[in-house]
């Protein structure tokens, strides 16, 4: 009985001993107030975008989030890089981060969005867009992305018409204007 009681005391103090050396660790472990550092964040996130190398951006951009993890351009432009890697879920993951720390910003909705659309989930991106558009309306990128997703999934609403008149007044290239052109005469018809 003794040793019973011996060992399951043991155990105890193994616990409480690991308890109190438990310390959240991974990319995002939370920080203090005073151990951020958001001008190094920012300065890093200047430095990543400026970087052809993504390997290097990423890195940088993962500095940058250790400095400060609220920093939400880094989460934004991680994000990004990771799309580009063909990460989706790390992405959208990131993205959601950005979206959170951004909430004036369509930036992180639309590449949300443009993650939900590459992974094949049309209706997730669609509701991106659409809050993309709530944050700021005359987005002329996420109108162009959201339009052009909602004919190539042969989905479109009654605002599709208007967002491609859009489109042919203010696209932002050439091309986009004339697509938008053509999509409208095509809806004339």
């Amino acid at each position: 009985m003794r040793s019973v009681r011996s060992v399951a005391l043991l155990i105890l103090a193994a616990f409480t001993v690991l308890a109190g050396c438990n310390r959240a660790f991974g990319p995002y472990t939370p920080q203090s107030e005073s151990a951020r550092d958001s001008l190094k964040a920012q300065k890093l996130t200047q430095q990543a975008a400026k970087e052809s190398d993504p390997e290097k951006a990423e890195q940088l951009l993962r500095e940058a989030l250790t400095a400060d993890l609220y920093h939400g351009p880094a989460h934004n432009n991680l994000g990004v890089v990771l799309l580009h890697k063909g990460d989706l879920y790390s992405a959208a993951s990131e993205f959601e981060w950005a979206r959170k720390l951004l909430p004036g910003h369509p930036d992180p909705r639309m590449n949300l969005a443009l993650t939900m659309e590459k992974a094949g989930r049309i209706d997730e991106a669609l509701a991106a867009y659409a809050s993309a558009l709530e944050v700021y309306q005359e987005h002329i990128p996420t109108i162009q992305a959201m339009t052009r997703l909602r004919l190539k999934s042969g989905k479109p609403d009654d605002s599709t018409k208007a967002m491609l008149e859009e489109i042919a007044l203010r696209g932002e290239s050439p091309a986009w204007r004339e697509w938008a052109r053509g999509q409208l005469t095509r809806l004339d018809r």
